[in-house]
């Protein structure tokens, strides 16, 4: 089994060098060195000894992604949702890229929690979705530095990676209006106070009453985050004359209605017009492919992750908050009435 030694042997650096590399120190070693390491790493299929490493540095360099909005799915699979999977893939990338490492766990109390923290050495945690309560005061009581997602909790303690929620479900609600459609649905999983779904239904009543169109509660429907949930308020659409356009606040729904409406013979867009939020891979292999809000959901992680890492390398932060851009991008599923 190879060491350290061999390693730096075969490169022609010193041990020190290997260590920085292994454990992600790099700013002071040539790109070319970096990896010209790697490719010895590679070759000798080297892990390091995380066990040993920990007990040293009391550091496991372990981070760990952890479920708590989706933890009562029937099948407590939120790698399922397209968004998730996109998120967790930035930051799985930025913490190898710096020598780090990932857990995911989903847990559904503090309790769960605590129990993860006392079996488990985690560096740190980065969390979706989190509102004020318990659960949250649990968190932040721990030592653990923690990066929250999509999350509207003001507190000093923690770090912020959000996006313009509002704005999103602004822009998308005025694309479906200045196309000319007045009777505009709104779907959405159940909107919790002080969430990002709660912002995005206030960009859609608002850019309703811009417009000069009462906003009409019949009109904002509540459905399961999953494909199927969308499926059943399609199908519940198909026989709505009235209804010319659904604004879903996920792509995962927006498919799912697309899906509803197409089994009850409603064609898309020329019966009904879908708008989506996400801009997942979903949105492109839906038909027609879907119209949406975009936001950088890999990129949200990779900001996530660095942010977590800078911290526990003591960089100093720009700010313990960072707000990131939406846009639309047009594709087939609404039309001009």
């Amino acid at each position: 089994m190879a060491t350290i030694k061999d390693i730096a042997r075969d490169a022609g650096v010193s041990v020190t060098t290997v260590s920085n590399v292994i454990h992600g120190k790099r700013s002071h070693v040539a790109k070319d060195t970096v990896e010209r390491i790697n490719r010895i790493i590679e070759r000798y299929d080297y892990a390091p000894n995380l066990s040993a490493r920990a007990l040293v540095s009391k550091s496991s360099r372990i981070i760990g992604v952890i479920n708590h909005l989706l933890a009562d799915s029937p099948d407590c699979s939120f790698l399922q949702d397209p968004f998730h999977g996109a998120f967790i893939g930035g930051i799985e990338c930025a913490l190898r890229e710096r020598g780090y490492y990932m857990m995911v766990r989903t847990v559904r109390d503090e309790n769960e929690l605590f129990s993860l923290f006392r079996n488990w050495n985690l560096d740190g945690v980065i969390l979706a979705g989190i509102f004020e309560g318990s659960f949250f005061g649990g968190l932040i009581s721990s030592d653990k530095p923690v990066v929250l997602l999509d999350s509207y909790v003001e507190n000093g303690t923690v770090f912020n990676v959000g996006l313009e929620d509002y704005r999103g479900g602004y822009l998308a609600t005025e694309y479906l209006i200045g196309r000319g459609h007045r009777t505009i649905a709104f779907a959405s999983p159940r909107i919790e106070r002080a969430g990002v779904l709660e912002e995005r239904f206030r960009g859609y009543r608002d850019a309703l009453e811009a417009a000069g169109i009462p906003f009409d509660g019949r009109l904002a429907f509540e459905c399961p985050m999953t494909v199927d949930g969308g499926r059943d308020l399609g199908r519940a659409l198909s026989s709505r004359t009235d209804v010319t356009a659904v604004f879903a606040t996920a792509d995962l729904l927006a498919a799912g209605i697309i899906g509803g409406l197409n089994e009850r013979g409603a064609r898309v867009p020329d019966d009904v017009s879908v708008m989506g939020f996400d801009d997942v891979y979903i949105s492109r292999i839906t038909t027609p492919q879907l119209t949406t809000v975009h936001q950088d959901a890999r990129e949200k992680g990779t900001v996530a992750a660095n942010m977590m890492v800078d911290y526990l390398e003591g960089k100093t932060a720009a700010s313990r908050s960072v707000v990131l851009p939406v846009s639309i991008v047009e594709r087939d599923s609404v039309r001009s009435v």
